[in-house]
């Protein structure tokens, strides 16, 4: 079976697709895959989310289909 390759959701998105397309690739939850990303960004200084996510936005490609 070939393995899923890392693309942003066209189908499952909010702004860029970019949590999508990750809960996607790992069968998660989207959902919850957002809610982890935006608690992890507040509470962490260490730990940028939007700057991590417009970089991701900009790396990761669309999914065609």
């Amino acid at each position: 079976m070939a393995e899923k390759k890392l693309k942003r959701s066209r189908k499952n998105k909010m702004i860029a697709g970019v949590v999508g397309g990750i809960a996607e690739r790992y069968e998660m939850d989207a959902t919850v895959l957002r809610i982890i990303f935006v608690l992890v960004s507040l509470f962490s200084a260490a730990f940028p989310g939007i700057l991590v996510y417009l970089i991701l936005w900009a790396i990761i490609p669309l999914d065609e289909a």
